[in-house]
């Protein structure tokens, strides 16, 4: 029998484990919308009772939110080769895999309970560094600003709803002085998320709650003045470039949820935003 191994994560950072399972599901599929044999490598080493997340539909919410962010990235290093990303509360993910570049700085931050565990998985490399730290810390802006220099992309995929909103406030303040005309790509949930949260289908089976509720994502330009909204999207509005490339099936399910505009479909939004 092969020995799995044991994890210990903080409340907020088990939900990592949610996308990357999706992830390793997704992968699975005869037509995946995502292709990720590393996270199906990882779900099969850790002991975890990954089946309280079977059959979610948040699983695929999660696979189609990491897909966009995955393409934002791309498009980042087509136009900037040799430039910086930056992955807030990277948690398990992928994505360097996926879409990172032979010449593009790769920088993956954490706490350090989960950079812990990501070194088993993961080894540093001279382009890619892993940095034990909280995003609200700013000891870990001095690590990236170290490296080659920019343009810079930071990802911060399901991470920054689930602090309080000084404390979002205070990271974007952050990443927009270190780092001026960054680009961010943030998710955000309105409050007919963050109020029914006890019965969201995934995060009804952890203890992790969101904090940061966010009606409307323009809220951050009133915060960081000189800050644009280059894209926001809710999972039903998927922009052509991921839509046009998902399997058929998919596709089919986007637009009939389009049709029933659900609040918890329309309050939770990807967005793309500029830094000043």
């Amino acid at each position: 029998m092969t020995n799995k191994r044991d994890i210990s994560l903080g409340t907020v950072q088990e939900t990592l484990l949610i996308p990357l399972y999706g992830r390793a599901v997704e992968s699975r599929k005869p037509e995946p919308a995502l292709h990720d044999p590393r996270a199906e490598e990882i779900v099969a080493s850790i002991d975890y009772d990954f089946t309280r997340f079977d059959g979610l539909p948040s699983l695929v919410g999660s696979v189609l939110r990491t897909a966009l962010f995955d393409v934002w990235v791309s498009d980042f290093l087509a136009e900037h080769p040799a430039g910086t990303v930056v992955e807030i509360g990277t948690g398990l993910n992928t994505r360097y895999e996926r879409v990172g570049s032979s010449r593009a700085p790769w920088f993956d931050l954490d706490l350090p309970d989960v950079i812990d565990l990501r070194r088993a998985f993961f080894t540093d490399t001279p382009l890619r560094t892993m940095i034990s730290a909280s995003v609200t810390d700013r000891a870990w802006t001095d690590a990236v600003a170290s490296g080659v220099g920019g343009p810079y992309f930071f990802a911060a995929e399901a991470v920054l709803p689930f602090l309080e909103r000084a404390q979002v406030r205070h990271v974007v303040d952050l990443i927009a002085e270190r780092f001026p005309g960054a680009l961010l790509a943030l998710d955000t949930a309105g409050p007919g998320i963050t109020d029914t949260q006890d019965q969201h289908d995934a995060l009804s089976k952890v203890e992790a709650r969101m904090r940061w509720t966010c009606a409307d994502p323009a809220e951050i330009t009133d915060w960081c003045p000189g800050t644009r909204i280059l894209a926001s999207h809710t999972l039903t509005t998927l922009p052509a470039s991921l839509h046009d490339r998902l399997p058929a099936a998919y596709q089919g399910m986007l637009s009939g949820l389009a049709a029933q505009r659900l609040p918890q479909l329309e309050e939770y939004r990807l967005n793309l935003l500029r830094l000043p």
